[in-house]
C-alpha cells in the first residue's frame, strides 16, 4: 500500500543542517522490507517537502507514471527484479530523477553496474540516519547545481540579463498593467503578453512571476525565434537515447517554476501540436522516451505578432491560440506613457554607468524634454540602447543633446524650455498646487496636468 505524501506545498519544510535543497525535494523510497521503508520515511519525512514509498518495483513504476520525483532511493535486492535492473529499464522509458542505491553488497561488479545505470550514490547496509541524509543532500545539491548551470548557460545564450529590470513608471497605462498582474499572479492561469517589440513583455512576465507563489522557483525565458526549428523540440522537451538522458529539456528544468515562451508565434507547427498536449495534460514526453513525465509549471507567453491573423492564415493553430489566450495583457508603447521616460532614463543611466565603469551623462531639462518628444518606435528597448550607447560615447546624439542653439529650428525647442521652466517655477511658488498655478497662469487645470505628465513631473 502506498503511503501518502508527508507534506505538501502549503507546509514547506524549513532548511536544516542538510541544506535547503532537502527541504524542497520530493523523494520516492522503494524497498520490499517494511522496516527499512518505515525507517527512511521517519528520517526523511520531517525534512523533505514530499516523501512517498513503494513496496515493489511494479508499484514504483506506477507511481512514476503519476508524479515526478527529484530523487529515488531503492534497494538493490528485491523479489521481482533487482533495483539496478529496474533502474536501467526506467532510464530507457524515461526516468530523469537521480537515484541512490542501498545495498548490503558492495562488490566491484555492483559498483560498475550502478554507475552505468546512472546511480548518484550508494549506501551500504546497515547505515545510520546521518549517512542516508548526507547521501541524499549530496545528490540533491549536485542536481541543483546542474540545473542552475544549465539555466545560466541558457540565459546567457538568450542574451544575458537584459530583461531582469523592474516594471518602472507611474503612468496610467503602466498602472493598469500592474493592476492586472496583481490580479492574475496568485492564479495558475496562463497569460499572453502582447504588444510591439521592446515594450517590456518579458519584464512584465518576470514581475508576475515575482508576485506569484512560485517566486523562489526558476523563471525560464525562451525566445522561440532564436532557436532553430529543427532543434527547438529537443531544447524544450529533452532527449533520451539508448537509455541515456542526453538532454533534460527546459520544461523539466523549469519544473515547479514559470516557463515564459517569447515570440510564441514563431513555433513550428509540429512543436505547436506538442505544446498543446503539454498544456492540456501537464505532462511532457522527451524524444525517445516511452513515459510522459508530470509537470508542475506556470506558462506565460508573449508575441508582437497578430495571432488572429496568423490563425486565419493557417500559420498558428487555432486550438493552441485559444488555449494560451486565457488572460491577455497588452503592453503599452512608450509613446503612450511619455511621463515614464524620465524615470526610465535615470534608471538606465545609473545601470550602465555602474556596469561599464564610465561617468554618467547629465540628464538636464533640455535632454529630458527632447527624450519625451521623440516617438520611440523601438519603445523601451530603444531608449535603453540609446542610453547605453551614449554612456559609451560620452555624449548624447545631436538630436538629443542638451546643448541647444538659440537660432534656427532649435529656437522652438528653447521656447519650449522657457515655457517649462516658467510653469515649474509657478508650481514651486504655489507649493505644487496645480489649480492655483493654473489660475495664476490663466490656463486650465487640464493644461497643467497634461504638461506635467509630458515632463514626468
Amino acid at each position: 500500500m502506498t503511503a501518502q505524501a508527508t507534506t505538501d506545498k502549503s507546509t514547506p519544510r524549513q532548511p536544516d543542517e542538510y541544506g535547503e535543497n532537502l527541504a524542497l525535494a520530493s523523494v520516492l523510497v522503494i524497498d520490499d522490507e517494511p522496516g527499512m521503508r518505515n525507517f527512511l520515511m521517519k528520517v526523511l519525512g520531517p525534512r523533505c517537502k514530499r516523501v512517498e514509498q513503494a513496496r515493489s518495483a511494479r508499484e514504483a513504476s506506477h507511481m512514476l507514471d503519476q508524479a515526478h520525483f527529484d530523487l529515488v532511493i531503492l534497494d538493490n535486492v528485491m523479489p521481482e527484479v533487482s533495483g539496478l535492473d529496474w533502474l536501467g529499464e526506467q532510464r530507457r522509458v524515461g526516468l530523469f530523477a537521480d537515484a541512490i542505491l542501498i545495498t548490503a553488497y558492495a562488490d566491484l561488479d555492483t559498483a560498475i553496474r550502478a554507475l552505468r545505470a546512472g546511480v548518484a550514490d550508494f549506501v551500504l547496509k546497515p547505515f545510520r540516519a546521518n549517512q542516508i541524509l548526507n547521501a541524499v543532500a549530496r545528490a540533491l545539491d549536485r542536481q541543483h547545481l546542474r540545473r542552475e548551470n544549465y539555466l545560466l548557460r541558457h540565459e546567457l545564450s538568450e542574451g544575458g540579463t537584459t530583461a531582469r529590470g523592474r516594471l518602472l513608471g507611474h503612468s496610467p497605462a503602466v498602472q493598469e498593467v500592474r493592476d492586472m498582474l496583481a490580479k492574475v499572479a496568485p492564479l495558475p492561469t496562463s497569460v499572453l503578453f502582447t504588444g510591439a517589440s521592446g515594450t517590456g513583455k518579458e519584464v512584465a512576465a518576470r514581475t508576475l512571476h515575482g508576485l506569484s507563489d512560485r517566486a523562489d522557483a526558476p523563471f525560464v525565458a525562451i525566445n522561440c525565434a532564436a532557436i532553430s526549428p529543427d532543434q527547438i523540440a529537443e531544447e524544450l522537451f529533452g532527449v533520451i537515447e539508448n537509455g541515456e538522458r542526453l538532454k533534460d529539456g527546459l520544461f523539466l528544468h523549469a519544473d515547479g517554476g514559470t516557463l515564459f515562451l517569447d515570440e510564441v508565434a514563431q513555433l513550428p507547427e509540429q512543436v505547436q501540436a506538442s505544446l498543446l498536449r503539454v498544456l492540456e495534460d501537464r505532462r511532457v514526453r522527451p524524444a525517445g522516451a516511452e513515459r510522459d513525465i508530470p509537470l508542475d509549471l506556470r506558462f506565460l507567453f508573449a508575441t508582437n505578432a497578430d495571432l488572429d491573423k496568423a490563425v486565419a492564415e493557417g500559420r498558428f493553430r487555432a486550438d493552441l491560440y485559444h488555449r494560451i489566450n486565457v488572460f491577455q495583457i497588452r503592453m503599452p508603447p512608450l509613446k503612450d506613457r511619455t511621463e515614464d521616460i524620465v524615470e526610465l532614463a535615470v534608471m538606465f543611466m545609473s545601470e550602465f554607468s555602474r556596469a561599464l565603469g564610465l561617468p554618467a551623462l547629465d540628464l538636464n531639462e533640455e535632454v529630458l524634454l527632447k527624450l519625451s518628444r521623440y516617438d520611440w518606435p523601438g519603445n523601451v528597448r530603444e531608449l535603453r540602447n540609446l542610453i547605453e550607447r551614449s554612456v559609451i560615447l560620452g555624449a548624447f546624439p545631436a538630436e538629443f543633446s542638451g546643448q541647444g542653439q538659440v537660432t534656427g529650428p532649435e529656437a522652438i525647442e528653447t521656447l519650449d524650455l522657457v515655457e517649462q521652466r516658467h510653469i515649474l517655477n509657478v508650481l514651486d511658488a504655489c507649493d505644487g498646487n496645480r489649480a492655483e498655478a493654473a489660475r495664476r497662469l490663466g490656463v486650465s487645470r487640464k493644461t497643467i496636468d497634461r504638461k506635467c505628465a509630458a515632463w514626468g513631473v
